[in-house]
């Protein structure tokens, strides 16, 4: 940024309201505990807390897609007392399907990109092939008998799905859970084929014991610790070569200078050695940058999936 902005900025800052020391942040989670959102945003919050001097409290509030914690931001103050962490489609997907209990634009402010995040097609115990293509031809020869369990409507697991059933000419029932834990229990024990689940430590290390089959990932490139695994673009399917973005959200009633200072927390508890460490151990890509370039990020993907959706529409039941 140059000077002139910066000093142009310091009035703003100045005026950004104080946080008081003694009253906890309430960083809520869009998807249940146990999963991968969970472990970030519990890593996020003591280098988050440090940056903002003040305690950061991690809950849940799962459902809908993430829909149900958007709601709950769009009611909160916009005083920098609640954020979120979610991935970005309740805002780049679900009001593409339709209308929903708060406005992304109006109700949601962007603050900061925290992760970028494969996505894993595996096959469990019930799934009698090892290869993407021996999926495909399966569920050829067992229209709509096939099960593919994701995280939820309308997330990134369920579109992956959604186009490979476009691009494949395949029918495979959809099997969404609540977040990624009970889906993960659920897998290990055959309860369905196929899930789409984001790359997070655990499930790496079941595909190392066998337990699960990693068929394909959604990434630019294939993963270090799977390098053996296509990309679904590399397995002959490009729109369904998708990621997670994750990042952290305020009320859309939210000053501009405290979304500032926010982001600014923010990017300073993602560049931590140990929070990059650990999300490069697991896959993830860390990111950063302004509040500006997230939401501009956000609206790349919504035009992105709004093209997608057009030609395989989802189906929200």
């Amino acid at each position: 940024m140059k000077r002139r902005q910066l000093l142009a900025l310091a009035p703003a800052w100045a005026a950004a309201p104080a946080f008081a020391a003694d009253t906890a942040l309430r960083l809520v989670v869009a998807y249940p505990p146990g999963g991968l959102s969970d472990e970030v945003a519990r890593a996020l919050a003591e280098p988050l807390a440090t940056a903002l001097g003040r305690p950061v409290r991690v809950e849940h509030r799962p459902g809908a897609g993430g829909a149900l914690a958007m709601e709950l931001l769009a009611r909160s103050p916009g005083d920098g007392s609640v954020l979120v962490f979610s991935a970005v489609t309740p805002l780049a997907l679900l009001p593409l399907l339709g209308p929903t209990a708060f406005d992304p634009q109006r109700d949601i402010s962007p603050v900061a990109a925290v992760m970028a995040t494969p996505v894993l097609v595996l096959g469990t115990p019930a799934l009698n092939t090892d290869s993407f293509d021996g999926l495909l031809a399966l569920a050829r020869a067992r229209p709509g008998q096939l099960r593919w369990a994701s995280s939820g409507l309308a997330t990134t697991g369920h579109l992956v799905l959604e186009q490979v059933g476009l691009s494949a000419g395949v029918d495979i029932v959809h099997v969404p859970y609540k977040g990624g834990g009970q889906q993960l229990n659920d897998a290990l024990g055959g309860q369905f084929e196929v899930l789409s689940s984001n790359v997070a430590p655990a499930t790496l290390q079941f595909v190392r014991q066998g337990r699960l089959k990693a068929l394909a990932v959604g990434a630019a490139q294939r993963l270090p610790a799977l390098p053996g695994v296509p990309t679904l673009a590399e397995a002959g399917h490009p729109d369904a070569n998708l990621q997670s973005l994750f990042g952290v959200f305020a009320p859309g009633s939210t000053p501009a200078p405290l979304v500032e200072r926010l982001n600014a927390a923010l990017r300073q508890a993602t560049a931590s050695t140990a929070l990059r460490e650990r999300l490069l151990a697991a896959n993830n890509l860390p990111q950063g940058g302004s509040a500006a370039q997230f939401a501009q990020q956000i609206m790349a993907e919504a035009a992105h999936l709004r093209r997608l959706t057009q030609r395989r529409p989802i189906r929200l039941s």
